[in-house]
């Protein structure tokens, strides 16, 4: 037991615990708050605490527990709402009203609801680590595997079938030594330490996310990682809640990191009416909140990353593949800028502590695809997604250019987009995709080489359009030949039409790969056969004036179930039309 000699806000310094670690877990004063030792030295502690300290002061006691900050993995994670460090705050409100007590000590996992364990293994069997014991329904739209701990294996003795407790001792290993192990639901796992597997491969398929700017320009691969940086209503939690709604993955873990709390409630409030586009259920039944706003203690938002990917790893080593979206790691980088300041670190550039990018290279690292442990070689992935809020929107600052040379794919988002109502606001001149030679065989044996064809042609159209701006902006428009006032209007085609999309109308809010790629390719043969006919000698105004060019634009607000013959009536009839333009020209 330890003694306070100072307090500087959550940063509290204890002296007496020659008997504890780096990384244990104390309870700090009469309130036995939340803390956890950062570094000793003798057996002084520095120690964050993850709640209020107001009222706290030299003298109180500080006991350790020993154990290091970890989380509770089991069922009943999903269809759930966690503060950073996995305290479940619909049980906590249940328990002491809207404003939670200090020290308020609530398990993450309900130990009274019970759940109907199906065993796979039976007594006899051989079992390694990850190996499958049986499973739960957790939620209508997952099946929990309930898994041997990493590090044990043996054989089964007994495991027993039906409704337990999460509690419950559900089976009984014995080890190679003849020492038997009681094995529960609930497993534990330290936040700050990655879950083993058993290799990792270079991701192959890409993550269908429903945005077409993302999807066809800038994809990102499952268990890939990428960044949306972007200035101040530029659209960062809009992007984050799209991916979560709309992304082909099994599971989404959304971490609501240091974020305004109205921005946390439109998801606390929206998600449980959303309807999984895979099976019609609610989606938060295939979701876990984690809810850490800027009101809420400082200290929890560095915890709330570990906590948001080590769920993550667990639904992976079932071999799912899981989403993590964190909102926003700048929000995160803060946290560890006061508390590095308040240890009296040597601060790096801006303030922020010299491990700043070591520190966000172990969370998006943490991402991959995997071979999960275990004997039946079942696969699983986490992909990796950090909203970056630099201030002023200036990317040249560290969170932004740490984040950079980790991340694979960079959503750059754009203010003056924003303002123009352009969303998603992500800027084709400056995003990238380091995923494209990855998954371009995907690609083509899905669609064909059209589709990265197609991909690499808009890119270009949409660079001219950046060069011949300038042109324009010096001596007008007028003064551009025929084929670039045509390069122009491609290109306006392209963004107004195929990039901007509006989440707010169910017609638009998703577009499969299928319908992306005849979009595309209706406004790139609209190109093609204007082009033809202008070489005829076609005049430009009309080949503009078309019907079916008004079509096109409104094309993708065809009913998605729907859309192929909506898009093979408009694409014959911009050929009907073409043509009896160059018929016309040609007679005169």
């Amino acid at each position: 037991m330890g003694i306070i000699t100072k307090v500087s806000g959550p940063l509290v310094v204890a002296e007496g615990l020659a008997e504890a670690n780096v990384s244990d877990v104390v309870r700090v004063g009469s309130q036995h708050l939340i803390g956890e030792i950062l570094n000793m030295t003798g057996d002084r502690a520095s120690i964050q605490v993850y709640e209020e300290t107001s009222g706290l002061g030299p003298g109180a006691e500080v006991v350790t527990t020993g154990m290091p900050m970890s989380v509770e993995l089991g069922p009943g994670m999903l269809d759930n709402i966690y503060d950073g460090i996995q305290r479940p705050l619909p049980e906590m409100r249940a328990l002491t009203g809207d404003s939670i007590t200090r020290g308020t000590d609530v398990p993450a996992l309900n130990r009274d609801k019970l759940w109907d364990f199906s065993p796979v293994a039976k007594p006899g069997d051989e079992l390694g680590s990850g190996d499958v014991l049986g499973t739960v329904q957790e939620t209508s739209a997952i099946l929990h595997k309930i898994m041997v701990p990493p590090g044990l294996k043996g054989t089964v003795k007994s495991v027993e079938s039906g409704e337990h407790k999460v509690t419950d001792v559900i089976a009984v290993l014995t080890d190679a030594r003849g020492v038997d192990h009681e094995l529960t639901m609930i497993q534990r796992w330290p936040v700050r330490i990655a879950r083993p597997y058993e290799r990792k491969y270079v991701p192959s398929r890409p993550m269908n996310s429903g945005q077409r700017i993302i999807d066809t320009l800038f994809p990102i691969a499952k268990g890939g990682t990428a960044a949306v940086p972007g200035p101040f209503g530029s659209g960062k939690t809009v992007v984050q809640h799209q991916l979560a709604k709309w992304s082909d993955v099994d599971i989404v873990i959304y971490i609501g990191c240091g974020e305004r709390g109205n921005e946390m409630t439109d998801v606390l409030m929206e998600f449980p009416e959303l309807k999984d586009p895979r099976n019609g259920e609610p989606l938060m039944k295939r979701t876990v909140l984690i809810a850490n706003t800027s009101d809420m203690p400082v200290a929890a938002r560095e915890a709330s990353i570990y906590t948001g990917i080590t769920i993550a790893e667990y639904f992976r080593d079932m071999g799912y593949d899981v989403a993590v979206l964190a909102d926003s790691t700048s929000r995160w980088a803060e946290a560890l800028r006061e508390m590095s300041g308040r240890l009296e670190e040597m601060p790096g550039e801006e303030g922020y502590p010299a491990y700043l990018a070591s520190r966000l290279a172990q969370f998006y690292e943490r991402a991959g695809v995997v071979e999960c442990l275990g004997t039946d070689a079942r696969q699983g992935s986490v992909t990796a997604i950090g909203a970056v809020s630099p201030p002023g929107g200036d990317i040249s600052e560290p969170v932004s250019q740490a984040t950079m040379r980790i991340v694979k794919v960079f959503w750059a988002l754009d203010s003056s987009l924003a303002y123009a109502r352009h969303f998603p606001a992500i800027n084709w001149l400056t995003s990238y995709s380091l995923y494209i030679d990855t998954l371009r065989p995907w690609y083509t044996e899905q669609f064909g080489e059209r589709y990265m064809q197609n991909r690499e042609r808009a890119m270009h159209i949409l660079q001219e359009e950046a060069e011949l701006q300038e042109i324009v902006r010096l001596v007008g428009q007028d003064a551009l030949s025929p084929e670039d006032r045509l390069t122009m209007e491609t290109a306006k085609m392209i963004r107004e039409d195929f990039l901007q999309q509006n989440a707010f109308v169910d017609e638009d809010a998703y577009s499969s790969y299928l319908k992306q790629f005849r979009l595309l390719d209706m406004v790139l043969k609209y190109d093609v056969l204007c082009r033809d006919a202008l070489s005829r000698g076609i005049d430009m105004n009309g080949l503009f004036a078309i019907d079916a060019r008004e079509k096109i634009g409104r094309a993708k607000m065809a009913d998605p179930n729907a859309f192929e013959p909506v898009y093979d009536a408009i694409e014959a009839q911009m050929k009907a039309e073409i043509e009896e333009l160059s018929a016309g020209g040609e007679e005169q």
